[in-house]
């Protein structure tokens, strides 16, 4: 190794370190309290959306008004300038946060020298970081919403999108008060300690000179704003003085006031699991409410003094307008800042957003923000905490990819961080993927897997046995980052594709089948878990399907997850056009590993034709989806296998525990396992955790491996102690609990195929 690459080595290995000693930090200080909040929120997400009959309909209908307004959005700056100066008040688009804050620190500082200000929460605020300018110019800044003012005593960033001090305990407010304030008799209680905020901001508030908020939506036929809070404190920032300043980015344009409605349905239940979040505003600036005289007790409202309000509205660019016009990044503009994402997600649950974030924002959607603001360096350094799991995606209220956005991130990411020491003739030879030389070793390792596998088999058993030994381990702990504190999984000898062909191929014949189905040969199941293949045949064969089972290449994903898209383009041109030919002969595609099926019905519209991505997602089924299918057409379940090898009662069955994969739960295949083990007469409980936290390599890193744990917690606490028999349909989930619980898992098909 030259001298070089030894410092790279090393720089590496360090930073591994850093990231792993900050995420346990947090996971030990900050981890309990996000986890309760968010995970409560997610809850009550699924509690509210339920209760909406036409929950789907309200988010494609807020998904077309946010692409609308996205494509016509320098028409809707120039409508509502038109609006806003209309109405009486001034509107200033700012090229940046630089430029923004000049002009807000001069209105206040100088046009109306201002002592106090007061806002209402603002992530916008936080981007452009306006308190630090004008506290530079001597002006006070007061937040008055209760989590951001606890976070401007602790001198804190935010770690939630909504709930900005989710990451703080009751009692860590608590002693904050008692420290900061030292009251005769400190609260102590949440009642307690809201009412001594709410009497300490009272009198701050009233001495204030300017009032700023933020804005959820604005309407550009009329300049109206939509505010929504939980507090009511954006009401007295805008009523109780003479000047109001908006802060927005210009992605909060919409065309009209009636486009605010699907919004307000969504953005308080898909946040925090509210029907309607406590105060909604709609307000046209400058308002004509009278300016509150706080020393006049007797009459605080004077007649006319309503008249004197000063209203500006700042919009903001500050990289949104080049986001627009990238095809890749444009769909983070439609984000309504609900947080939803980052409840459904594992990862956040464990550490928030002070590790997952960026300088302004957090969770899932963060990577897109952060990338086109701050700059790909921001976006680098939390972006692998996104793991493609896609719970955030059913979650979203607007239809956001928000996986996408991180691979797209990380990809270029990967292409602007490469080592120019490794040749490119070197790579070429010994790896066949797309990806410039230089390429992080890890990530190149784990994104050609499909290569590692396929040498993994055909060394078999030697390989296996070398794979876990110690100092071998620790050089590739080292070296490629991979824990060895993770059992790496083994590989057989003999690849699916090779037992099916030497046992003559499908038992049932073309004439004799009610169906006829290629089974996919996904990397996983072909070279390393080959029996949930073989359970798989058996039990497609006993319902009377013609198999085959064509050799294959991978679908593409695990070069996906590490953001290397040309390799995983390749690879999805490679695997449809081998698939193709299938399809075209009217066979149904039948896929094992749920992650594999989730690249044919959801990645591959990125990678092939409108047409091609359509065909093969039609024709596509996981294989416990299959199952049911074919049951419910009529096919016998006598030949699978049921409780006590019979069609007995329950009583006298086997009990199952079932943890369904995160996307098998996105694309909607995940219940039909639990239906089919159920009609087949199995007892079954279904796993409350969306992610088991191993998320495909993520689980195998260093700097990930104790996080990946934690997601998985739940998992152990569920199902730890239980007497049931344990199944999970993908290989990262059967890897992580067999880690949490020191047994392996069987694949669903595996408990219901017969026997050999």
């Amino acid at each position: 190794m030259s001298s070089d690459a030894e410092a790279t080595g090393r720089t590496e290995n360090t930073d591994r370190t850093g990231k792993a000693d900050r995420i346990r930090e947090l996971m030990a200080t900050e981890g309990d309290a996000v986890a309760e909040n968010t995970r409560g929120f997610n809850e009550g997400r699924y509690e509210s959306t339920g209760r909406l009959d036409d929950y789907e309909a309200l988010k494609s209908e807020a998904r077309d008004i946010k692409e609308d307004a996205i494509a016509r959005l320098p028409e809707l700056i120039e409508r509502v300038t038109e609006t806003v100066e209309a109405n009486g008040g001034t509107v200033y688009l700012a090229d940046d946060a630089a430029d923004a804050n000049r002009y807000v620190t001069e209105l206040a500082a100088e046009e109306r020298d201002a002592d106090r200000l007061i806002k209402s929460k603002s992530m916008t605020s936080e981007e452009i970081e306006v308190n630090e300018a004008l506290e530079a110019e001597g002006v006070e800044v007061v937040e008055t919403d209760l989590g951001e003012w606890v976070l401007q005593l602790a001198d804190e960033a935010p770690s939630h999108i909504v709930a900005p001090a989710i990451h703080k305990s009751r009692e860590a407010i608590a002693e904050l008060f008692a420290e900061r304030f030292d009251p005769d008799d400190p609260p102590e209680t949440a009642e307690e300690l809201t009412m001594f905020a709410r009497e300490r901001l009272g009198e701050l508030v009233e001495d204030a000179d300017v009032g700023m908020t933020g804005a959820n939506f604005i309407a550009a036929d009329s300049g109206t704003m939509l505010l929504v809070t939980s507090e009511g404190n954006a009401r007295k920032t805008v009523t109780a003085t003479d000047t109001h300043v908006a802060v927005a980015g210009v992605e909060k344009l919409v065309p009209t006031v009636e486009d605010f409605a699907p919004f307000v349905e969504l953005i308080g239940r898909s946040g925090t699991g509210q029907d309607v979040t406590s105060y909604i505003s709609t307000l046209t600036p400058p308002v004509d409410s009278p300016v509150p005289d706080f020393e006049r007790d007797a009459d605080p409202l004077a007649d006319g003094s309503g008249d004197d309000r000063d209203f500006h509205l700042v919009l903001i660019d500050n990289g949104r307008l080049a986001m627009r016009e990238d095809e890749e990044l444009k769909e983070t503009l439609y984000c309504i800042r609900c947080s939803a994402c980052s409840n459904a997600c594992g990862n956040f649950q464990s550490v928030g957003g002070h590790a997952f974030g960026g300088e302004t924002y957090s969770g899932g959607i963060a990577t897109g923000w952060e990338a086109g603001i701050e700059g790909l360096d921001v976006a680098a350094e939390f972006n692998d905490l996104c793991t493609g799991c896609s719970r955030c995606v059913p979650a979203c209220p607007v239809e956001i990819d928000i996986p996408w956005i991180n691979t797209v991130v990380r990809d270029r990411v990967n292409r602007g961080d490469v080592d120019p020491g490794q040749t490119d003739w070197l790579f070429e030879e010994l790896v066949p993927d797309e990806e410039p030389a230089g390429l992080d070793l890890s990530t190149r390792l784990v994104g050609n897997y499909e290569t590692l596998a396929k040498w993994g088999s055909r060394t078999a058993p030697v390989a296996n046995r070398l794979a876990n030994v110690g100092p071998l381990r620790a050089v590739a702990e080292r070296v490629a980052g991979i824990d060895r504190r993770r059992e790496l999984p083994g590989f057989a000898s003999e690849p699916l594709v090779d037992w099916f062909e030497a046992r003559g191929g499908a038992a049932v014949s073309p004439a004799d089948a009610t169906r006829e189905a290629v089974l996919y040969p996904d990397t996983a199941t072909n070279y390393a878990d080959v029996d949930r293949g073989k359970a798989a045949v058996r039990a497609l064969e006993a319902l009377g399907v013609h198999v085959r089972i064509p050799d294959l290449p991978g679908s593409g994903r695990p070069p996906l997850s590490q953001g290397m898209v040309s390799t995983a383009k390749a690879a999805a041109e490679d695997a449809y056009g081998g698939l193709a030919p299938h399809v075209d002969a009217g066979r149904d595609v039948v896929v094992i590993e749920p992650s594999d099926l989730a690249m044919f019905r959801s990645e591959y519209e990125k990678f092939l034709p409108e047409r091609s991505a359509a065909r093969l997602a039609d024709a596509s089924y996981d294989v416990m989806e299959y199952v049911f299918g074919l049951l419910e057409n009529g096919g016998d379940p006598a030949g699978l296998r049921a409780p006590a090898a019979g069609t007995g009662p329950v009583a006298s069955g086997t009990r199952i525990a079932y943890h369904p994969h995160c996307q098998a739960r996105t694309i909607g295949v995940g219940e039909h396992a639990t239906a089919v083990m159920e009609r087949l007469g199995y007892d079954v409980r279904v796993s409350d955790t969306e992610c088991c936290g191993m998320a495909g390599s993520f689980g195998y890193k260093t700097d990930y491996y104790e996080l990946s744990m934690d997601v998985g917690e739940p998992l152990r606490e569920q199902f730890g102690e239980t007497d049931r028999t344990v199944v999970a349909a993908g290989t990262s989930c059967t890897e992580q609990l067999d880690a949490l619980l020191g047994s392996a898992p069987m694949h669903p098909i595996e408990l219901i195929a017969p026997r050999e």
